[in-house]
Parts: structure tokens; C-alpha cells; sequence
């Protein structure tokens, strides 16, 4: 990888994101650790959070938004007895709670916080805190609650599909969640303090999961610094059907056109209506163009690599000595490492 200045490098690194900056801050610094021309990110952690972020790099961001809909995993710590204004450790305490029966009771600690779990489980309705990032009129809402002007928000429909208490020492447990997109940890825990009638904040939060993307892939920025382990653009839709595409059919879809699912003779599975991803190969190895959707049998170009990229592929310009890491055979990028 080129050093000092910016580079055509395309993929993802998995960062174990450290508490204390924003996602955005945390792309930036992967960004300048690899050099790259261009980053983003699949979804954003609050400062205050921990854990899996995925930063894609190059050609990776046109298909970053297919993990944004993805399921997430995270481990958070509640303390009970406990409501803040912003419904985590940072905010100020506006509130404090006695619950109705004995807390010291391990069994009926355990009882009780088992008992919330059916209330909290598949589709549920929740409010977004106001100390969130969602815009109004352009702005986020956060940046008026600091001004100290409140809106009603209206709740939104999220979906629980999988909770499980880790632990438990009241005041404090820590809970396993996984959930759809948008759902917000702090207004669930909220609304678990609220049911136990002794409100409740977060005191930490850690993201584990992201779709099939799990934290034990995951670097921190200093290891990264050391050595990236920059995953194939692929990697972040591998639950997509894929076909295989000739030299030939490679440089129809490369100029635009469209081609017909049958004429490739190759896939008995029903991908009417779904997104695919395509290869060009030869021979061996297989090269990741991009994706296209199936409508009434026909391939119509959705995101491909940038036309730079697929001409060095097609061009035949590939070598042994250009391709040095084989983990990402996949990807076109690895011309660039």
C-alpha cells in the first residue's frame, strides 16, 4: 500500500470502534491509517458506544447502504432506579425510582427482569429519544434539546428479535439484544425502567454484530495502523445469489446493457425480482462486478465498480504479481494493494 498519499483501495475494514469518538471520526481515522481516496460507513454508533463498525473504502461505499438494513447485535449495561435526560450515563438525572419488590432478592431480581422480556419481544412500538440524530427541518434533534426546545415524536415500529439477560447484580444488568434498523437501545432501556415503574439508563454499549459481520473480525485502529485486514467488497453482501458472467456477457453489462437470466444457462434457482451479485471469470479466479436486479428475467445494471475498474479485468491486465492477497479474490481491488 502506498504511503503519504491517497490510494485506489477498495474494501472494508471491520473496526472495533473505541468509546469516546463518533462514527464519523472514527472513519476518518481508518481513511488516513490506509491511505484511501474515499470512506464511509454502514451505520452510525454514538459516541458513547463500542464495537463493530464497518468502514468501506473505494468502491465498497456504493454498496454500504445494503448492511444498513441489516439486523445489529448489541450488549448494554442498565442501571435501574435511574432516568436521564438523554437516557445514557451522559445526560443529567431526571429522575429516580424505588421498584416494588425486593431488590435484594436474587430470585425475584431475576423474576422480575425475565418478566419484561415477552413485553419487549418481536414488533414494539418506541419513541426516539430527542438526543438522537434524526433531522427536523434540516436539523438534528439532538441540536435542539441542547437549546432546550422539545417536540412530541411519534413512535416508530421496530423489531425485537432477540433478547437475553447476560447477567444481573441490581442495580445493574446487562442485556444481549438483536434488533432490526433504527431501533434505539437507549429508549428501550427507557422503556424497561418505565415498565418496572423505577425508570432506567444505559450505562454502556457495545455493538457485536452487524448482519453476518461479526465483532471477532474486527480490528482496533491500532492494529489496523500496524496491518489492515481489508476484507473483499463482497464481503458486505454475501447473502446475495450470485452468477457468473463470460468475457462476453461481462462487457454487455459493462456498457449498460441488459441481459437475459437464461441465456447464462446456469442457475435453476427462482431470482425474479431479486438483487444478485455478478462475477466475471474466465476462467479462475472469479472477479465481483457488482449487482444487478432480475425483472421479468432480464439483468438490469443496479451498482457496479467504476468503469476504471472493471476495463482493468476485461482489459486482461491481471498478473500474478499484481494480485498478493488471495483472501480477496473477489474483489477488483486487489490490483491496489
Amino acid at each position: 500500500m502506498r504511503k503519504g498519499m491517497a490510494s485506489m483501495i477498495d474494501g472494508v475494514i471491520l473496526l472495533d470502534k473505541p468509546e469516546g469518538i463518533s462514527s464519523q471520526k472514527a472513519v476518518t481515522m481508518v481513511k488516513h491509517a490506509c491511505h484511501a481516496d474515499k470512506a464511509g460507513h454502514t451505520g452510525t454508533l454514538d459516541p458513547l458506544a463500542t464495537g463493530l463498525l464497518a468502514v468501506c473504502l473505494g468502491e465498497a461505499t456504493k454498496f454500504s447502504q445494503d448492511l444498513f438494513n441489516a439486523d445489529k447485535t448489541y450488549i448494554t449495561t442498565v442501571f435501574f432506579g435511574v432516568k436521564t435526560e438523554t437516557g445514557d450515563a451522559e445526560g443529567k438525572v431526571i429522575a429516580r425510582g424505588n421498584v416494588n419488590f425486593n431488590s435484594e432478592n436474587e430470585t425475584e431480581v431475576d423474576m422480575q427482569l425475565n418478566g419484561l422480556i415477552p413485553r419487549f419481544m418481536g414488533k414494539i412500538k418506541q419513541v426516539p429519544p430527542m438526543y438522537s440524530a434524526i433531522k427536523k427541518d434540516g436539523k438534528p434533534l439532538y441540536a435542539y434539546a441542547r437549546e432546550g426546545e422539545m417536540f412530541d415524536l411519534e413512535a416508530r415500529e421496530v423489531t425485537i428479535s432477540h433478547l437475553r439477560w447476560v447477567s444481573m447484580t441490581w442495580p445493574f444488568a446487562v442485556l444481549e439484544i438483536k434488533c432490526s434498523k433504527g431501533t434505539y437501545i437507549r429508549s428501550l432501556v427507557s422503556d424497561m425502567g418505565e415498565a418496572l415503574g423505577c425508570g432506567a439508563h444505559l450505562t454502556a454499549l457495545r455493538r457485536t454484530q452487524v448482519g453476518h459481520l461479526k465483532i471477532a473480525q474486527a480490528q482496533t485502529h491500532e492494529a489496523i495502523e500496524q496491518q489492515a485486514k481489508i476484507m473483499a467488497v463482497d464481503s458486505l453482501i454475501e447473502h446475495l445469489p450470485q452468477l457468473v458472467l463470460d468475457e462476453h456477457m461481462s462487457l454487455r453489462i459493462r456498457n449498460g446493457q441488459r441481459i437475459l437470466v437464461s441465456d447464462l444457462n446456469q442457475s435453476e434457482q427462482n431470482l425474479e425480482g431479486q438483487i444478485v451479485k455478478i462475477y466475471y471469470s474466465e476462467v479462475n479466479p472469479q472477479f465481483f462486478m457488482g449487482i444487478v436486479e432480475v425483472r421479468q428475467g432480464v439483468m438490469h445494471p443496479k451498482r457496479l465498480l467504476a468503469t476504471s475498474r472493471l476495463d482493468l479485468v476485461l482489459q486482461k491486465v491481471l498478473s500474478s504479481n499484481l494480485v498478493t492477497d488471495t483472501s480477496m479474490k473477489h474483489d477488483v481491488n486487489s490490483l491496489f494493494h
